[in-house]
C-alpha cells in the first residue's frame, strides 16, 4: 500500500507493535541511542563514536569482531582480514583481537 505522508520512525514501530510484528527490548548499560535526523544529531553520534574508540580502543560496529567473539569465524578469518587492512588502524585493531590476550575478556 502506498502511504501518501510522511511517517516518523515512532509511528512505523508502532504500527509493527499493534500487529504483533516486533517486540521492545530494553537496551542495557553500554548502548547509546542517538536520533541523527539533523546534521547536529549525526555530528553528535559521530563524536560519540570517535569518543569510545579513541579512550576505549574498542571499534563500535565491527562486523568482523562480532563474527569472532560469536564463533562465527575462526582466528584465522580474522587475522587475514588484519593483514589485508595492517596499514589502518582498524587492521591492526583485528589484528589485536587474535594476538593481543588483553582483549579475550571483552
Amino acid at each position: 500500500m502506498f502511504c501518501n505522508r510522511a511517517l516518523e520512525i515512532t509511528s512505523v514501530n508502532n504500527i509493527y507493535l499493534e500487529n504483533g510484528l516486533c517486540s521492545v527490548v530494553r537496551l542495557g548499560r553500554g548502548y547509546g541511542w542517538f536520533d541523527t535526523g539533523t546534521h547536529a544529531s549525526l555530528l553528535e553520534a559521530s563524536e560519540f563514536v570517535r569518543v569510545v574508540q579513541d579512550r576505549q580502543n574498542l571499534q563500535v560496529a565491527c562486523p568482523e569482531e562480532i563474527a569472532y567473539r560469536k564463533g562465527w569465524v575462526t582466528p584465522e578469518v580474522i587475522e587475514k582480514a588484519g593483514n589485508l587492512l595492517a596499514k589502518t588502524n582498524y587492521g591492526q585493531y583485528l589484528l589485536s583481537l587474535v594476538h593481543d590476550d588483553s582483549y579475550a575478556l571483552i
